[in-house]
Parts: structure tokens; sequence; C-alpha cells
């Protein structure tokens, strides 16, 4: 077979493969909604539109993969496997929901270390200098391997093992540092002129979600940056701690807190919610669930909770419920207004689709999707002459707990 020959043939295979796999995520897709289906119903309908057939896309497929293959400059560097993962990711963008998305296998990786709030690493984190380009550490996390391995913040990470970080993106340089517990990294750093290298041991690391201390007036605080598995103890223990140091009002702050797990914000609710419902969700075909509170944690001391318009979803869910039983006052500015749910569902190869499969509502019953949470005290932030940020939401928030 002559070059040009085999090279149209292995053209052919591939992308007869890259449609069957398709072909197969569709199906598998159906799959998953029949597992999750929701009320009865279930994903209805096929690959094929009204005036397009399943031909008709493999044929078009073809014909770009011809084009690509005869004037793309850079055939050499052709990525197949992402290629496919384009397919599929497309697939879902296509809808036009910015919350229904693809996640191939590293994207999964990474997602379900999120929503889970744990990872195998050093506990340390890193920024990226926009000017220099060069790698700081920022934060280094309590009994971390990284604080054991005597990392400090502001120490320049300039090699990772053998690998050195300069013109490397800071997320290739993380998937260095992480790895498999147990298993030992070996960073190089700066520290006021000197080099110096250590060596960490790499370990399951909690990512601290909530932080809090007690303010004047012995009034606690509550900082919550996500809502992850690992947050409702947290949250638990901070609120404890508090009230045996003689709290006499709270503040959360769910300022810039995008959200996260219904189930961890919910059970969060429900150690400071009277008895009744937290939050309901309707699906497409009108179902409706309802999460509910029993009461036996009701939170009866003066409370504030403050936002702004990057707090979402979750936040949204926590600041709505405050404000609907009247527990708390809402302080800051119009939430962003994500009203709608998400579920994470295992395509059984290590990826997933997140898909938005329901509306959520308050209390009283009122969806706050596209229009937010309205506060009760509404404070915007302010800033002093030398341009440094005042916050004047948080002093404000403290008055409505004191009075």
């Amino acid at each position: 077979m002559d070059r040009e020959a085999e090279k149209k043939s292995h053209t052919k295979r591939f992308w007869l493969g890259a449609f069957a796999g398709f072909l197969a995520a569709i199906f598998i897709f159906a799959g998953v909604w029949s597992i999750w289906q929701i009320g009865g119903g279930m994903f209805r309908g096929n690959f094929a539109s009204e005036n397009i057939s399943e031909q008709d896309v493999q044929d078009k497929l073809d014909q770009i993969n011809g084009l690509i293959e005869r004037y793309y400059l850079y055939e050499d560097e052709i990525d197949k496997d992402s290629l496919i993962d384009g397919i599929y990711s497309g697939y879902a963008s296509a809808l036009g929901d910015p919350y229904t998305e693809y996640y191939n296998k590293e994207e999964t990786q990474s997602l379900l270390e999120t929503t889970s709030g744990e990872f195998s690493g050093i506990g340390a984190t890193m920024s990226m200098g926009v000017d220099s380009g060069e790698i700081t550490v920022v934060n280094v996390y309590k009994d971390s391997p990284a604080e054991k391995a005597g990392i400090r913040e502001g120490d320049i990470l300039y090699q990772v093992d053998d690998r050195e970080t300069a013109g490397v993106d800071l997320s290739t340089v993380v998937s260095w540092i992480k790895g498999e517990k147990g298993t030992d990294v070996t960073l190089h750093i700066l520290r006021d002129g000197k080099e110096i290298e250590t060596t960490a041991t790499r370990d399951i690391v909690e990512i601290r979600t909530v932080e809090y201390e007690m303010k004047d007036g012995q009034t606690g605080y509550i900082a919550v940056s996500e809502f992850d598995d690992v947050t409702y103890d947290q949250f638990k223990a901070a609120l404890e701690d508090l009230e045996a140091q003689g709290m006499e009002g709270l503040v959360i702050d769910l300022r810039n807190n995008p959200g996260g797990n219904l189930s961890t914000v919910t059970d969060m609710l429900k150690l400071l919610l009277p008895e009744g419902t937290i939050v309901s969700t309707k699906d497409k075909y009108g179902n409706t669930d309802e999460i509910t509170c029993d009461g036996s944690h009701e939170f009866t001391k003066p409370l504030a909770v403050l936002v702004n318009q990057y707090s979402a979803s979750a936040s949204e869910i926590f600041s709505g419920a405050v404000q609907d039983y009247g527990v708390g006052q809402i302080v800051g500015t119009t939430t962003y207004g994500k009203g709608v749910v998400q579920q994470l569902m295992d395509l059984g190869d290590g990826t997933y689709l997140k898909v938005t499969i329901a509306e959520y509502y308050t209390p009283s019953g009122r969806s706050i999707n596209g229009a937010g949470v309205e506060p009760d005290v509404e404070v915007e932030n302010v800033y002093s002459e030398e341009g440094a940020e005042v916050d004047n939401q948080l002093e404000k928030a403290l008055e409505v707990v004191s009075q």
C-alpha cells in the first residue's frame, strides 16, 4: 500500500472509530438518564435531527477531517484523543446551558477533588506572577506535608524534582506536585535569595473551606469559601467552638462563594433553621422534592449573612432560607442568581457529564434564578483614597448583629 492510500485508510478508520465512539457516548447518556430518571421520565430522542441523519453527520465529519488533513499546517501535532473529547464536549455545550458540561478524564479527576475538598498532595497554595511568571507559595496548610517539609509563605518554587518551573503554566506545576499518598516530591525553592532543597511526603490533604474567629463584642465570624464534602464538619466545629467561647451573635460570610454540594449546604442549614422546608426542587416533569429541617438546632442569637454579586448557587440556597425564615438579616449586595441544580453523572470510563436537572425554590416558594437574593441591608464595597479596600460590608454586618 502506498503512503497516500495508507493515509486515507488510516483516516477512514480513525473517523469511523471516532463517530462510533460518539454514538456510544449518546447511548451512555441515554443509559445514565435511565438510571437517574426523575419521576419516571427519561432521555428520549436520538442523535439524528429532523433534517440531518446520522449518516449526514458521519459524512460531514469525514469531510472536515479530509480538509484538515489536506490543508492544516500542524497536522503532525494533532491529538486525536482531544479531537474526540471535543466532539463530546461540543455536544454538551451546544445546549447553550453554561452549567451542563462534559468532563474528560483529567477534568473529571480535578472536578471530583474539588467537590470532595480532599486531594493527595502537600497542602500548599501557590500563585503565578502575571509579569514575572514566578510561582510563589501564598499559603501553607497547618500540619500539612508542606509545613513539615519547612515550606513557608513567600517561597519561590523554581524546580519540582528534576523539572524546572520557568515558562510552565501553574496547573502543570501543580500536577507535578500532586501524586499518590506516601510518595515523595523534591521541591527546590528560593528564600531570601538562597536556594533550598526539601522533600515532602504526599498525603491526603483536606482543603480549608471554613475560617473563623471571635470578633469584638463576642460576635462570632465564620467565612465559608465553598460548600464541599468537608465543609459541614468544618462549619459545625467552628460553630461549636464559638459557642464554647461565649458567642452572643454570629456573622456568616458567603461573599465570593460560588456554591457547591446541595447536601452540604442543607446539612449546614439544619444547624440554624427552625422546623420546615429548607429548599425544594422541581424537575422537567414537574415533580417536586423537598429537603426539610426538624428545627432541633435552631439558632436563636442575632445572625447576619454577608453576600455579594459573586455569591451563587448553594450560597443563595443558604441566604434565601435564612431570609425567608427571618432568623437572620442578609447584608451586602444582590447575589448572582443561579437557581438551578446540576447532577454529576458517571459515564463509566473515567469521564463525567454534569447536567442541569432541576430548578430550586426557597422555603417561601420563590425562584431566584436570574434574580438573586436581595439583601435586607444593602451595602456596596467602598474604597479608601489610597485605593485599599475597606471592609465596610463586614463592619455593617457586625453592627447589625450587635444591635
